[in-house]
């Protein structure tokens, strides 16, 4: 089995195989807490004009994503993990746009099998990928609005290797190297109410559920869903 580590939307738009798009601070992060508050399904398209199209014409009754890190105008909410465990989700097909995780998503167009992953659905995520018996794994981390790398995406790309490979990992010195870096002191920031501090402790919880995030085509979108192997 061959496993690649590839990084940004060129490394989406290169993966081949059993993909993962990582996007741990915050699309995917999100994501998950969004399934497991009940929501049906997720929508996950590379444009905002698209995902209020879709909510506009019955499609998804939710709209959650980000342009620079902010809810743009009309969305339901943000690119939070924290609201979108505040929300009532039961039963709803939400609608995802986010700069880096759901453009990833849409630019992965050659994966064989293709699932959205995070740290929080980190192990889930690996056995799911691996019940494929796949020939071919590609990890891209999409880091900060598929232009920049950083360090938790790439992080969580060596952390579920590690895990495809039958080693446990060390999830604890996993959150303190994310924790030390740049991109976790944002969530700090008082001049950006819109990251929340909660929003940190929920993506660095890492395994906090027990399934994987399985993205597949319907009706020409890519629609996420939970997935459990045994």
């Amino acid at each position: 089995m061959e496993i690649r580590i590839e990084s940004l939307l060129g490394g989406a738009e290169h993966a081949t195989g059993v993909v993962a798009i990582i996007d741990v601070f915050r699309a995917f992060s999100t994501a998950a807490v969004a399934l497991a508050s009940g929501a049906s399904r997720i929508i996950m398209v590379s444009g905002v004009e698209e995902a209020l199209a879709l909510r506009a014409s019955g499609v998804g009754q939710l709209v959650m994503g980000e342009v620079e890190g902010r809810a743009p105008a009309d969305f339901d909410f943000g690119n939070s993990p924290l609201e979108a465990s505040q929300i009532d989700v039961r039963g709803k097909t939400i609608i995802q746009r986010t700069s880096a995780g759901t453009r990833g998503i849409t630019a992965a167009s050659r994966a064989q099998r293709l699932y959205a992953a995070s740290l929080v659905t980190a192990k889930a995520t690996a056995k799911c990928m691996l019940a494929a018996n796949p020939e071919h794994i590609t990890l891209v981390a999409m880091g900060k609005n598929a232009l920049e790398r950083t360090d938790e995406d790439e992080l969580c790309a060596l952390h579920l290797r590690n895990l495809l490979q039958g080693r446990p990992g060390d999830a604890n010195a996993v959150r303190q190297v994310i924790r030390a870096g740049g991109e976790a002191a944002r969530f700090y920031d008082v001049s950006r109410p819109y990251l929340h501090p909660e929003d940190l402790e929920i993506a660095l919880d890492i395994d906090r559920y027990d399934f994987a995030i399985r993205v597949q085509s319907e009706d020409g979108r890519p629609v996420a869903r939970m997935e459990r192997i045994g």
